[in-house]
């Protein structure tokens, strides 16, 4: 039970922070860094429909979270909204921001994501879009730690659909390394 306080407090003060501080990012902006970062950018073209979140917020000590809204969009219209949240288990400290954005594949995979709650497992991986380098990393983390150009001059370099899903990231800011287990859990709301 205290480690479930401890955990909710923890969400918590994420949410809060990611309503303010980066209250100003929009989503415009986050789509306009995914369309123009390489491959990222053909899955536009290509996808059944997509969830962005332009910010998300994570960190840790130990126990770790993350937490982000989002906007789901299918034929580029504004279908519903979305909420991540993971929670991570393992080494752990600092904090980051990062943009994510899940592509769907076809309607069976935009589906299985909107029937309410959605979750990937620890296994589930996102290409990191960075301005000099790609990586995979899983949902749960690996041992990274934050360096990245940003949205402004971001590019990738490959990635693909697992399961009906492609996941890319940005990193927005901050440090944190990580040898975490934990998936990410997507609550969703239609329009």
């Amino acid at each position: 039970m205290h480690q479930f306080l401890k955990i909710s407090l923890f969400l918590s003060v994420l949410s809060l922070i990611g309503q303010s501080a980066w209250a100003e990012d929009s989503y415009d902006k986050a789509i306009g860094a995914f369309k123009g970062a390489g491959d990222s950018a053909q899955f536009f073209d290509s996808a059944y429909g997509y969830a962005v979140f332009p910010t998300i917020g994570k960190g840790g000590i130990g126990i770790g979270g993350a937490h982000g809204k989002g906007e789901v969009y299918v034929g580029g219209r504004h279908v519903g909204n979305t909420t991540m949240t993971q929670i991570t288990v393992g080494f752990q400290l600092g904090g980051q921001a990062f943009s994510q954005i899940v592509f769907f594949e076809d309607q069976r995979s935009f589906r299985e994501f909107s029937n309410g709650n959605f979750e990937f497992s620890a296994q589930a991986t996102a290409v990191a879009i960075t301005a000099g380098v790609s990586a995979e990393a899983n949902t749960g983390g690996g041992m990274t730690a934050g360096a990245s150009g940003g949205q402004n001059n971001a590019a990738t370099t490959h990635g693909g659909y697992r399961k009906g899903m492609a996941i890319f990231t940005i990193a927005k800011g901050g440090l944190m390394y990580e040898a975490a287990i934990g998936g990410q859990k997507f609550d969703y709301t239609s329009l």
